[in-house]
């Protein structure tokens, strides 16, 4: 009988042994299985896979070396003043003539230009991108209605102070565009307040007495010329051309802030 309760005690700690190890590998299976999924497939390391996952498809925000979707930084590109706002011309109203140094040397008013039935006067820049996107469109509004009578006069408001603005500046872009129409500089700043031009480009026509009959943008598509619907101006040209008054006669203008003068 003793016999019997010995061998009865040696079984029972073989199965307290045996279940013991069997618990240490399960756990360890765990463990390994954990390591695994954690890294993944492709053997990195791939912390809160399952709950809290931390991959890169999952990331919230612009992906690293991305483009940022969006206008620029320093807010949109539209207008945000109204007219009475900025304190220029509004419809109707005859603006000033001036006398400008054009980029071949010479001096360039609106009186000075021949036969006309109107003034595209449109203020535009060097380094803008939306100035840059509306180079070809401003070629081909001045080729197209100059022999009409109503030519392109550009003027660049930005201070020479940033020497990409400057006199030199603008001969070299005129040159490398070429540039079918004058291209003036507003020395002083003088003439972009008292119309009241705020962005770049932004375009002021002028009829043949020179009152202000529409201003604001060139169409309704800065980025893509392919998708515009409505060109602003030409519309607005065609109106004046038909003895009618433009509609629309004001749009925010699309561009970059004009650059005074820190001084």
């Amino acid at each position: 009988m003793k016999r019997i309760r010995v061998v009865l005690s040696v079984i029972a700690l073989s199965a307290v042994v045996l279940t013991g190890c069997k618990d240490k590998e399960n756990n360890q299976d765990t463990a390994i299985g954990q390591e695994n999924h954690e890294h993944g497939p492709d053997g990195k390391h791939h912390p809160n896979d399952e709950k809290g996952r931390h991959h890169e498809g999952d990331r919230k925000g612009p992906p690293h070396g991305g483009d940022r979707k969006g206008p620029p930084k320093g807010g949109s590109p539209e207008q945000t003043k109204t007219l009475e706002e900025i304190g220029g011309y509004k419809i109707g109203e005859v603006a000033t003539d001036f006398n400008l140094k054009n980029v071949d040397g010479s001096m360039v008013s609106l009186a000075s230009i021949e036969n006309a039935k109107g003034y595209i006067v449109t203020f535009t820049c060097n380094e803008c991108p939306f100035s840059k996107l509306y180079e070809d469109r401003l070629i081909e509004l001045h080729n197209t209605y100059s022999p009409q009578g109503y030519s392109v006069i550009a003027i660049n408001p930005n201070s020479p102070e940033n020497e990409k603005e400057g006199y030199a500046a603008m001969q070299a872009r005129a040159k490398e565009k070429g540039f079918p129409f004058a291209y003036l500089v507003d020395e002083g700043q003088k003439i972009y307040p008292q119309y009241g031009a705020v962005r770049t480009p932004h375009v002021f026509l002028l009829d043949k007495d020179r009152n202000v009959q529409y201003i604001g943008a060139i169409d309704d598509n800065s980025k893509s010329p392919e998708d515009v619907k409505v060109k602003y101006v030409e519309e607005a040209i065609k109106a004046l051309e038909a003895g009618e008054k433009p509609n629309p006669t004001i749009t925010k203008a699309i561009g970059c802030p004009v650059k005074p003068s820190r001084a």
